[in-house]
Parts: C-alpha cells; structure tokens; sequence
C-alpha cells in the first residue's frame, strides 16, 4: 500500500488511461475473436500506441523540436511513425497466421495502409499526453515548494526562537552586572546589540545609516577590550543618518584595522574614520598604523576582496573602492551611490 501511495498522480493517471484503452480494444475483439486473441491483440496494439506516444513526448520532442531542428523533427517523426506502423502490420499479422488461423492470408498494401492510418492519431494524442504529463509535474513540483517554504518558514520560527531566548538571557546579565560593574553592563548591552543587528538587520536589503554606524561603533568598543593601551580613534561623520545602505557594507575595513593593523604593545594607535556624503554618494574611508612586528595588512585581502565582488552585485560599475599601504600606514577607501 505505501508502495502504490509513492506513485505520484501523473504515473497513476497513465496507467489507468492505459487500462481504459486495454479493456476497449479487449471488449471490442472479444465477442468475433475470442478470449485469447482478443488478450494478444490488446495488448499489443496497446503497447504499440504506447510506443508511439512515450517516444515523441520523452525522446523525438526533446531531442530535436525543443532544441530547435524542426526539420530534423519532421523527419524523424515520418521515419519513427513509418517504422512503427509497418512493425505493428507485420507482427500482428505474422501472429495471427501462426496461432490464430488454419488459412494463412499474405500481407497486401491494404492491410498495411491499414494500420499506418491509425499512427497518426495515436501521434497527435501523445501531445495531449504531454500536456497532461507536464501539468502533474509541475503541480507537485509547486506542492514541493510550498512544503519547503512551509518549513523553512517553520525553521526560522524555531530559529528566532534561540536568539529571543539569549537576547533575555542578556538582558538578565546586564541588570546584574550593571548593579556591580556598570562598565561591564555597557559593554553586555553592546554585545546584545550587535547580535540584534546580526539577526534583525543583516538580512534586509536596505537598513538605515545611523543603524549601521551604531553597529560600527558597538563592534570598536567590543574590540577595544581585547587592546591593552588605549587606541586613539577619531570617527568623523557628516551624513544624512536617515539614508539607506545594504547591511555590512562598511564592516570590512574597521574589522581588518582591529585584525592586521593595530599593536597591542604600542601605546599610540591612532584609527581615522570618515564617512562623509557629498551629494548622493557617500565615502568611507579609514587609516591606520602598521605594526612594527610584522603583522601588517595586506593591500588585497580576502575580505577587501568579497567585498568588492558584492560591491559589483550590488552597484555594478558604480563605486570605487581603493587600499594603499605606505611605509608606516595604510589606508582603505570606498565610494558608493546614495
């Protein structure tokens, strides 16, 4: 039973189609004929027709009309319907004078004109078939769909369900710690925001400026825990905070300052931030020491470069992006549209 219900309901709707023509050829034979031939001669023609069919729709249609040779098509189908009406003529008949009769009867133009007659018909209904076929496919595909947008909707649901779970975990935190170390409080309410920002905003499209500057300044203040020596950050912004970027556009080149350009031994890291709208473009750039130790920055790295593979996505041809490293600094810049 759970084999038959696996059948999908094109596959199901075929056979029964087959049956139907089996038991009229069967019933129609059956009174002049008798049981035997009238079994044989169904089921060959049946089979015959099926033939016919399933080998335009599934091999001469795909092969040749969909890739666009017409004519090879054409051609095709005249030699493909000749040779299977002759075969059927000559099969039928050699069986009816080996089994069926005491009087053999020879093969005459007019028996076999007979049977190619009917090919073209059975031809013309493999396009219904067809139709039928494609519409079932498509219809479980959609209902395929459907139930994978039904459940990847579910799995977000129980996804969004762990993040509000450690958001109030935070938030419990962050009451305790701010009656005993208000400083660690800060810091807790930063880090509880940056995973909102990941969970709420990153997926969008669009988000506002001023949310993607706050997350910025949340990820600097996080980082700056890690640095011994206090970092002497200067983030001058002169924009429209109301105007709308893609999420996480600005992110790689704060994110490689804190991971190639900054010495924790030293005690004069200096950062410049800048993100300045002139018209309807805005600019970003940075600048930064280089450490003595060797672990500068690279003038193309990985990130430098995804990020500008996302930058032609997104603006095309519209946007620079630049990076030069000096003996004793680098420096990153970025211009998009607004």
């Amino acid at each position: 039973m759970r084999n038959f219900r696996d059948i999908t309901m094109s596959t199901r709707l075929q056979w029964f189609l087959w049956l139907v023509v089996f038991a009229m050829m069967f019933f129609s034979i059956l009174p002049g004929d008798g049981f035997l031939q009238a079994m044989v001669f169904s089921f060959l023609n049946t089979l015959f027709y099926a033939i016919v069919i399933y080998g335009n729709i599934s091999w001469l249609y795909p092969r040749f009309y969909e890739k666009g040779r017409i004519a090879l098509y054409v051609i095709a189908v005249l030699l493909f319907l000749t040779i299977a009406g002759l075969g059927r003529g000559y099969l039928l008949d050699w069986i009816y004078n080996k089994w069926f009769t005491t009087m053999p009867l020879p093969i005459t133009g007019s028996i076999l004109i007979r049977y190619l007659s009917g090919i073209p018909l059975i031809f013309l209904l493999s396009f219904f078939f067809r139709i039928v076929v494609v519409y079932f496919t498509l219809k479980r595909q959609a209902a395929a769909l459907l139930l994978q947008n039904t459940q990847t909707e579910l799995n977000l649901l129980k996804s969004q369900v762990q993040p509000h779970f450690l958001f109030n975990t935070l938030n419990n935190i962050y009451y305790e710690a701010y009656l005993e170390s208000p400083r660690t409080a800060v810091l807790i309410e930063r880090l509880s925001e940056i995973m909102r920002y990941f969970v709420d905003e990153s997926p969008k499209d669009q988000v506002p400026l001023s949310t993607e500057i706050n997350f910025l300044e949340n990820y600097i203040a996080l980082e700056k825990i890690r640095i011994r020596h206090e970092i002497s950050l200067n983030f001058v912004r002169q924009a429209d905070e109301s105007s709308s970027i893609p999420p996480m556009l600005l992110m790689t080149f704060v994110e490689n300052i804190f991971k190639h350009g900054i010495d924790k031994s030293r005690k004069d890291n200096i950062i410049d931030i800048s993100l300045v709208q002139e018209g309807n473009r805005l600019h970003f750039s940075t600048r930064n020491g280089l450490p003595e130790n060797g672990n500068s920055q690279r003038s193309r790295g990985s990130g430098v470069e995804n990020l500008q593979k996302r930058l032609s996505l997104l603006y095309g041809d519209n946007f620079t992006i630049r990076t030069e490293k000096s003996e004793h600094h680098f420096t990153a810049f970025l211009s998009v549209p607004i």
